[in-house]
C-alpha cells in the first residue's frame, strides 16, 4: 500500500523490474521491443527502457524506472498527469492530461519525452507484462518479486562462499 497526496493506492503486484548490469551485452534488444510494443517503431528514442553504454569499460547498463514509492515525477507534476495503473501498480503518464511542460523530467532521469506528440513517458510496465524483459536475451532485465530475487542473490552468494570454502585454490 502508498499513499501518495492524501490517496491511499493499493498495490496489487508485487512484482518489479530487475537489473543485473553483470549480464546486460549492450544488445538493445529490451529498447527495440518496448519502442515497438509502445509505438509501433523500432525506436531507442521511444524506448521507455535505456541501454547506457560506458565504451572504455566494455559495460553496459539498462536503465529502467523503479517505479519509486516516493516518486518525485509524480509530485513534479503540476497538471496531475501521472497517476498509477490499478492493473500493474505502475505508474503512468496519460496523455490527454500532460501539457510537455517537462517538470517530470527535471524531477526524474527515466522519464522520456516524445518528440512528436510533444508529451512525457515513462515505464508503465507494459500493463503488467515488461516485454523488455520478456525479451532479454541475456537476463539481465527480469520481472520477478523482490524477495524472489533477493533470495537468488543470496543463494548465488552462498553457492560462491561454499565453493571458495571447498576448493580455495581454484577460485
Amino acid at each position: 500500500m502508498r499513499v501518495i497526496a492524501n490517496k491511499v493506492v493499493i498495490i496489487t503486484s508485487i512484482k518489479t523490474l530487475l537489473v543485473d548490469p553483470s549480464l546486460c551485452t549492450g544488445c538493445r534488444t529490451c529498447e527495440m521491443a518496448c519502442s515497438l510494443y509502445h509505438e509501433g517503431v523500432c525506436s531507442p528514442t521511444l524506448s521507455r527502457v535505456r541501454i547506457i553504454k560506458y565504451e572504455a569499460l566494455g559495460r553496459s547498463y539498462p536503465a529502467v524506472c523503479a517505479q519509486c514509492s516516493k516518486p518525485q515525477c509524480l509530485s513534479a507534476c503540476p497538471h496531475e498527469a501521472i497517476e498509477y495503473s490499478g492493473r500493474s501498480g505502475a505508474l503512468t503518464i496519460r496523455e490527454e492530461r500532460c501539457t510537455g511542460c517537462r517538470s517530470c523530467l527535471i524531477a526524474c532521469p527515466q522519464i522520456g519525452f516524445h518528440p512528436e506528440k510533444k508529451v512525457a513517458f515513462k515505464c508503465d510496465l507494459c500493463g503488467g507484462e515488461p516485454q523488455c524483459a520478456r525479451f532479454c536475451p541475456s537476463g539481465a532485465i527480469i520481472f520477478s518479486a523482490v524477495d524472489e530475487f533477493q533470495m537468488a542473490r543470496l543463494r548465488m552468494a552462498a553457492d560462491k562462499a561454499c565453493q571458495i570454502i571447498q576448493h580455495p585454490a581454484q577460485v
